[in-house]
């Protein structure tokens, strides 16, 4: 059984320009459970780049929440567009289970042909590493270092508003109402 305040750090990316905009803000946010905000954090990463796992990778070890940390929950799979997090890699190199969340099942086959159409098909490789996408109850999910029912728990403690976890509902918030100067929109 997962405790209830058990800390877990919800990330999302800010919105962004991929015209303009070279990097995107990522922020995390840490919480305990769903109910308490604990901490923020922030890093940048490359629009459609290959940085994003070692970014966060990095963020996340220098905090100093890293030691108390129970479960990384990621909003979606990628940030500033297609800079595609390795879900292994960040388990791994942190030893903190990872929970991506996605509001609706992607669409694998327009991805893969965006991304090929973008000579980008590498990155599809890390999207199918990723696993196997299974819903819980109104999201899906892929996970890294914990089974589905563990990651079933850390879900339920942390959904006290919506169907979107509150660590990962605020770092929507925070991140784009840095960029935008107010947050829109759904986590």
């Amino acid at each position: 059984m997962i405790k209830k305040e058990a800390r877990i750090l919800g990330i999302d990316d800010s919105p962004f320009d991929k015209f303009k905009d070279g990097k995107v803000l990522i922020i995390g946010t840490f919480f305990r459970g769903g109910s308490s905000l604990d901490g923020v954090m922030t890093t940048t990463a490359a629009v459609d780049g290959i940085d994003a796992t070692v970014k966060i990778t990095r963020m996340i070890k220098k905090s100093k929440f890293y030691t108390q940390l129970r479960a990384i929950m990621l909003n979606g799979i990628a940030v500033g567009g297609f800079n595609v997090i390795d879900i292994r890699q960040l388990h791994r190199k942190t030893k903190i289970p990872v929970i991506v969340v996605m509001r609706d099942y992607p669409e694998i086959g327009k991805i893969k042909a965006t991304l090929a159409g973008l000579g980008m098909k590498g990155k599809v490789g890390l999207i199918e590493k990723a696993g196997k996408i299974s819903k819980v109850d109104n999201v899906y999910v892929q996970i890294s270092g914990c089974s589905l029912e563990k990651a079933k728990e850390f879900l339920r403690i942390s959904c006290t508003r919506s169907h979107i976890p509150e660590p990962i509902r605020a770092a929507h918030l925070i991140a784009a109402g840095i960029k935008l100067g107010e947050s829109k929109g759904k986590a």
